[in-house]
């Protein structure tokens, strides 16, 4: 079965480390005899070799000079070996345990792995007891994984014939020109690309398995369903145990949890993927929006308000309706001739373009800012939505710079200060920067020449303002590319937010055009950007980020005025009157209730103030101050207290 390796020819090659040293040897050489020629103690460290951003395992010949780095336990790319083998791993378990079971695929995945199974019985989270203890019993085999390439017919022939007919329908799928590698783990094997590590034993004890949920073969509803188990992998029992502790406070933190508990919205099956806005979280709502408006304002962007339909000639024109149809709602127009089709905007940069293109614009006018809260619709499958984090309507901060070439490094650098003043005002200072640049050839718009100088010109940009970032090849939109902005939250999730994409594109398409100062038509160039991106989503991250304990300018209530006793009713309702004059969001509790009920019910509602009176308070026209979170006590006249929240509740300058 296995095809003998092919002789390969002596050469010198150069590997380069990372710290600029050169190595030479003859070729093939082996990341493992790389590894050994540095030290002893880097080759019993070395799990893996990466050669110009490519990952292989130890074993395979290395035929080319590039740029070298050993990968290692400390390394961030062992993680995702390290989740990689233990879906094998997880996947030998289950086939000695449950013997009949067919395998599909099971990748790594963002904090862990998963891998889909082909079973009568369903699973459940009472087998995963026994199925990690199997797996502990693998890791301690400690079997090596070893790799072979196998002639196509015969490997279809082989997993057919074993009952594997997923594997063999995958290998017929794959392209000729790709060799079909199989990966061993002691006397289990496995259709896989690689790489792996060493062997089982480097995967560690440090994993969990988490959930079984349902999978449709290949995504495709119109396929059989399987059975996916998730779990989660790390370096060591230490990054487990953290990992574990924060999806707890996550689940304590769930915006749905948090939006059920303070009122703030709720959802239905009736509008899918839509949320309806209670009074207390439309006035979050508001209160961003407000405090974003401001911000723009200040930076020179006009506001405009855009339809939420269109024919399908403009999204055609734009692109859109052919590179990103599938995700857009469309309607047909039945008061035409039945033929004519409606585009619901999932995104609003075409119906900027049309009012950039109302009257001639010279190159004095420019740059034009452009910003809307723009409400778009988006096709999401219904198993992608969640919560108010993933929808199928919202709301964009959305805005667009048409300006000349030379303002586009400004302008970015206004964009990035603009960018990160709001997130750090808005409670987030540890913020990654990455650059998502072009997409395959069949997946994006333009000529490689645009996209070398739309490209550039964002490197440029990053660079003068002192910003570090990460490349993502291919990751670009189709239009052009863009710059992400991701946060780190309180309990350590990051969540891309802000973008800022570079677009030659769209102006061409739509026609755009400006006088310039050779009084010839040229084109704009169009900067698309989102400080938050969708409302909707971001409410969402603060909700979870703060644990519905919000800033006090952001908080829904931002002061209860509980009673002790009746007595003081009539001057709890002058202070409640007195704070909203001075634009405090207050809220009268004189129930029949004990004081400490009171105190406990508003504070499981997260109001940050709980000022208590009594017949006292009334007499001296004084106040008794509770802040969210401590069980001090502050007592002040009302007019200081007044002046003091009304100072305190303004949203950051």
């Amino acid at each position: 079965m296995k095809t003998a390796p092919q002789d390969a020819q002596q050469k010198d090659i150069q590997l380069t480390l990372p710290d600029g040293k050169t190595l030479t040897f003859t070729a093939p050489v082996t990341g493992a005899e790389v590894a050994a020629s540095i030290g002893a103690g880097l080759a019993k460290a070395a799990l893996a070799v990466k050669l110009d951003g490519v990952t292989y395992d130890l074993g395979r010949p290395l035929n080319k000079s590039g740029k070298i780095e050993i990968i290692t336990r400390k390394s961030d790319d062992a993680l995702e070996l390290i989740r990689h083998d233990a879906s094998h791993v997880m996947a030998e378990a289950v086939q000695e345990l449950f013997p009949g079971t067919q395998v599909t695929i099971g990748p790594a995945i963002d904090n862990g792995f998963y891998y889909d199974f082909a079973r009568a019985e369903p699973f459940t989270t009472e087998d995963f007891p026994k199925i990690e203890a199997k797996m502990r019993e693998i890791v301690a085999r400690n079997e090596n994984f070893t790799r072979e390439v196998w002639a196509r017919d015969e490997a279809m022939k082989h997993f057919e014939g074993i009952g594997e007919k997923y594997k063999a329908e995958l290998i017929r799928d794959l392209p000729e020109s790709e060799e079909i590698s199989i990966y061993r783990q002691g006397k289990w094997y496995d259709l896989c690309r690689g790489p792996h590590l060493p062997s089982t034993g480097h995967v560690g004890t440090a994993f969990k398995l988490m959930k079984v949920a349902g999978a449709y073969w290949r995504g495709d509803a119109k396929n059989a369903q399987l059975q996916r188990i998730y779990g989660t992998a790390w370096r060591d029992q230490k990054e487990l145990d953290a990992h574990l502790h924060m999806l707890e406070e996550a689940e304590k933190r769930d915006h749905r949890k948090i939006g059920k508990e303070m009122d703030l919205f709720h959802m239905q099956e009736e509008s899918v993927g839509s949320v309806f806005w209670h009074d207390k979280g439309y006035t979050i709502w508001r209160a961003l929006e407000n405090f974003i408006r401001a911000r723009i304002q200040g930076a020179g962007y006009q506001e405009v308000k855009t339809p939420q339909m269109f024919d399908s000639t403009l999204f055609k024109a734009s692109g859109h309706w052919d590179m990103y149809g599938d995700n857009m709602f469309k309607v047909r127009d039945t008061h035409g001739d039945g033929e004519k089709m409606m585009g619901i905007k999932p995104m609003n940069c075409p119906a900027h373009v049309q009012i950039f293109n109302q009257g001639l614009k010279s190159y004095r006018d420019l740059p034009i800012r452009m910003a809307e809260f723009g409400c778009c619709h988006r096709n999401e499958p219904s198993g992608a939505m969640h919560g108010i984090m993933r929808v199928r309507q919202f709301t964009q901060d959305d805005a667009h710079i048409f300006c000349r070439e030379d303002q586009v490094e400004q302008e970015a650098l206004d964009y990035f200060k603009l960018q990160l003043g709001v997130y750090r005002d808005l409670g987030f200072d540890k913020i990654s920067v990455k650059l998502a640049l072009r997409p395959g050839a069949n997946e994006r718009l333009g000529s490689d020449e645009v996209w070398d100088r739309a490209e550039n010109a964002l490197r440029a940009a990053l660079t003068g303002a002192g910003l570090a970032f990460e490349e993502l090849p291919g990751e670009g939109a189709f239009y052009g590319p863009k710059v992400e902005f991701h946060l780190t939250d309180a309990i350590g999730r990051t969540w891309q937010c802000g973008t800022l994409q570079l677009d030659f594109n769209l102006p061409e398409r739509l026609d755009a055009s400006y006088i310039g100062e050779d009084s010839q038509r040229h084109r704009p160039v169009m900067l698309h950007r989102a400080i938050l991106g969708s409302l909707e989503r971001f409410i969402g991250i603060l909700i979870e980020h703060h644990a519905g304990k919000f800033p006090l300018w952001l908080a829904p209530v931002q002061a209860v005025v509980a009673t002790i006793t009746s007595d003081a009713d009539d001057y709890a309702k002058q202070v409640v009157e007195t704070l909203k004059k001075a634009g405090i969001r207050a809220h009268l509790d004189t129930r029949n209730e004990k004081i400490n009920y009171k105190i406990r019910e508003h504070s499981l509602q997260k109001a940050p103030q709980i000022w208590v009176v009594g017949k006292r308070e009334a007499e001296e026209r004084k106040v008794a101050i509770r802040r969210l979170g401590s069980d001090a006590q502050e007592v002040l006249a009302l007019d200081e207290a007044i002046r003091k929240i009304a100072e305190d509740a303004q949203p950051p300058a």
